[in-house]
This record gives C-alpha cells, structure tokens and sequence, in this order.
C-alpha cells in the first residue's frame, strides 16, 4: 500500500493539513474494495483527485474511468447519456447509443455534482447500485453493467433530502463510505504552499519571473477566507503572475485582487443553496395576476357607474387617480369634451352626444357583464403561464437562454416547463 506522501506526489497535491492527510488515507483503504464511495466537500476543494485515486489503487485500474458533470447535462436528456436509449426512443434518436454505464463497465464511474440529479434518474441509479441492472430508454431489455461508482457533491444532503430534491435511499447507498475534503480557510498552512506552486508553474508557462509575496501580504494571504477554495487562489496567482510588472507583491496590490479583502469577521456560513424551483415563481405570477385583475375590476366597476349616472367628470377624476395607482405619479392625460378617454368611456355603439344620457340597462345587459367579471377571474394561472412563455420565446426569437432571463427562471426551469406544456 502507497504512503499518502507517495500519493500526494504522484497526484500533485499540495499540503499537510491533519484533514486533507486523513481524506488520502480513507481514499488509499478504500481502493481495493468495490464499495462505493462519496465525497464532499465546498466547490473548489479538489473532490476530483478522490476518485482518481481510487480507480489507479484499485484492480480495476486497466478498466476506463469516466467522470460525469451531472449538473452540466439537461435534465430532459441525461438518463440517456449515463444509460442510452434505442433508436426512435424519441425525437432525434436516429441510432442506437450505448450510455456511460455501459461504457464504463469494468471500471470506474464518477458522478460529479450528483446532488443535481433528477429524482427520475434517481431511481435508476438505485437501481445499478443494488444489483447492477440497467433500461436503455425507450427499452425494456435489463442490461447488466459491473461498474464501480464514486460520487461527489457540495449540497448539504440531509438538506436536499428534508426538501424531498434526494433521494434518502440513495444516499445511504452512495455514501458507504463518506470522504470530506476541508475548505481551504481551515488549511492555513497550506495557503501559501498552494500560492507558491501555482506562481511557480505559471512563471513557467508565461515564461517570466516567479512572483513573491512580502510578509504582510502572506498574513493577507492566510487571513483571507478564500470562498471559491483552491480554484480562486490558483486563478489569483495566474491573473498576479500576468497583469503586475513587479515580482514583488505588497499588500496593497494583493487586496485589489482578493474581494472583500477588509471583511474578514466570523460569519455563520450557510451551505444551503437558494431555492429557485418554480414555487417561488409561481407566488410572484399570482401576484401579478391578481393586481392585474383587481385594476380590471375596478376599470369595470368605473364604467358601470359611468352606464347607470352618466356622471362623467367623477368618473374622469376616479380614473385619474387610478391610473396614477397602476403607472406611477406620471403626469395625468386631461380628458377634454373633444377628446374622451377610451378608458372611461364605452361608447356601447351609440352617438357621442348621447353619453351623458346613456340607454336603459336591461336585466339581460346584467347578468351578461356579471358572466364576463366571472369568466375573468376563472382563467386559470396555468393558461397565463403558459401565455407568458410563449410570448418571452417568441420575443426572443427561441432562444431559451435569454427567455428565461426575461421570465425572471432559470433555463432549467424553463426547459422543464416546455416540455410540460409540449411547445
């Protein structure tokens, strides 16, 4: 068995924190085995060299190691990239095509971001991990597959569980084994070993002279809580090794690259992740529906006065101060005898001298208006939405992206409702 030292050099990694030590060593013990495995850790922290070292410990080194970035596929499409599907098993599936389990069998599969995964494609896992049996879609021949499965995520699980987005069965059969990376704001040690080597390789790359850190900027340096880990520290080096001419670094010129430098109190960290399903959308188009709807009903409301006293100069007032209500304190348009308001007046097909003096409202006119005020506030949020939608993709030319930046979602999102409404 390899020495964590020995793993440390043959994988680059950097540091001699207890924590990270002790991550490798759970690693190196767990190689040889076939059970699966889940690292967590914030993003930017590294998870990807677990999995690598567990495939080129185990005996299954000589197989193929495939990482999957669960987060990066469509939720419409990834049960057929990590399972495949059979020809015409929907639009667009003009062959058949083998899945990442299938082309991983005999190896090593790494599923990063696996807490993105739908609940659909969930259940499937389950159901590889159990007994290693598999559906194309679109098929229901059960094909078998011996792979060995590691995961990766930086959602607080038993949060995403309590939420129902996890499955909890799932989870207790991914982490049999759990591995946790430390944040780098606890490795102050390593901090400025990381720095170093990424100065070093970059001045390499760039071909210019390494960068030094004066001793007020290494105490910046460790003080500094590096939310984006060791990520945003290499890109520090890369952007300090490229832009300063001074190889020299001060403490004034490290801040202007570290955000929020001068806010370095204790802070509770929430690793809870804004919810952005559509709930939360949905209370928002509710509340634009029913001010919507409220306005319109007054507007009606108005205009029956207006039908039953002929009393138009209150009806102008009330007007004005109802679109003030809806627009803002804008200027208000003076509606004059030649000039009257198509908001206030329904001209009901009779001469324009006549308005002060308007036909008889007969039972029949009554319960029409009463039937149009009922019809408005039974449209459904359903029909609104999905008029919504087309009208933000049709602006947008079908470009989903930007449609659902105009929707105020996310394009997942978006996606999602498409294919519910079948656009």
């Amino acid at each position: 068995m390899e020495s964590v030292q020995a793993i440390k050099q043959r994988f680059g990694i950097i540091g001699n924190d207890i924590k990270l030590n002790r991550a490798i060593e759970k690693a190196i013990q767990v190689a040889p085995t076939d059970i699966s495995v889940l690292v967590t850790g914030e993003s930017g922290v590294g998870k990807e060299s677990i999995p690598k070292i567990i495939h080129a410990l185990s005996h299954r080194k000589h197989g193929k190691f495939i990482a999957v970035n669960c987060g990066a596929i469509p939720e419409g499409t990834i049960d057929s990239e990590l399972f495949g599907h059979e020809k015409g098993a929907f639009t667009g599936a003009t062959q058949t095509r083998s899945g990442y389990f299938e082309e991983a069998d005999g190896g090593t599969i790494f599923l990063d971001e696996v807490g993105e995964l739908p609940l659909t494609t969930q259940v499937r896992l389950l159901r590889v991990l159990e007994n290693g049996e598999f559906l194309k879609v679109g098929s229901s021949k059960v094909q078998k597959t011996n792979v060995r499965i590691v995961a990766a995520t930086n959602i607080n699980m038993f949060e995403a569980i309590k939420k129902e987005k996890f499955r909890e069965d799932l989870y207790y059969r991914l982490s049999t084994v759990e591995i946790h990376l430390p944040p780098l704001r606890d490795r102050k040690e390593d901090i400025h070993l990381l720095f170093r080597k990424f100065a070093a390789d970059f001045a390499q790359k760039y071909k210019m002279p390494t960068i030094r850190l004066e001793d007020d900027a290494v105490r910046m340096l460790n003080a500094y809580r590096w939310p984006g880990n060791i990520r945003q520290l290499r890109n520090v080096a890369e952007q300090i090794s490229v832009l300063e001419q001074q190889r020299g670094i001060k403490t004034s010129t490290l801040s202007g690259y570290l955000p929020n430098a001068g806010n370095n109190l204790p802070a509770v960290i929430s690793h809870e992740k804004k919810d952005t399903d559509f709930s939360s959308e949905r209370e928002i188009l509710y509340k634009v529906l029913f001010d919507m709807k409220s306005d319109l009903n007054d507007l009606k409301k108005l205009t029956m006065e207006l039908m039953k006293e002929g009393n138009k100069e209150k009806v102008q007032r009330d007007n004005e101060t109802l679109i003030k209500k809806i627009y803002g304190d804008e200027d208000v348009v003076d509606y004059t005898e030649d000039e009257p308001s198509d908001l206030a007046i329904l001209e009901l097909d009779q001469p324009r001298e006549d308005v002060s003096a308007p036909a008889p409202i007969t039972q029949e006119d009554k319960y029409h208006f009463a039937e149009e005020i009922q019809e408005e506030e039974t449209l459904s949020l359903q029909d609104k939405e999905l008029e919504l939608i087309k009208k933000a993709l049709d602006r947008n030319k079908g470009k989903r992206k930007a449609a659902a930046n105009e929707l105020g979602i996310s394009e997942r999102t978006l996606y999602r409702k498409i294919k519910q409404y079948d656009l």
